[in-house]
């Protein structure tokens, strides 16, 4: 099976664990360096009828992909960070590196 990224964005990501649903594929993080694709980003759902924005960003690990298929991508959901985690992850490190 060839897959395009641009394919990516039609595909909708599942979570096997579960069956929930966390969205379509928007982005990717890939290494500059190496060519290779490090996550996928999903947005987060919309908050009351969209007015009030969205929910944090998804960041699928790459290796978190357990199948990609013609319409889904089946991930483990126990391996997905939110943006926000991510951050608060990365300002906890920081700090104890200060002290």
């Amino acid at each position: 099976m060839q897959c395009r990224i641009g394919d990516l964005r039609y595909k909708e990501v599942i979570n096997v664990n579960t069956g929930l649903r966390l969205g379509f594929v928007s982005d990717g993080i890939f290494d500059a360096v190496t060519g290779q694709m490090k996550a996928l980003v999903v947005p987060g759902q919309y908050k009351v009828l969209g007015l009030f924005g969205r929910g944090d960003d998804f960041i699928i690990p790459w290796d978190a992909i357990r199948r990609i298929g013609d319409d889904i991508i089946l991930v483990e959901e126990d391996r997905v960070e939110t943006r926000e985690k991510k951050a608060r992850a990365r300002w906890a490190d920081t700090q104890t590196r200060k002290q």
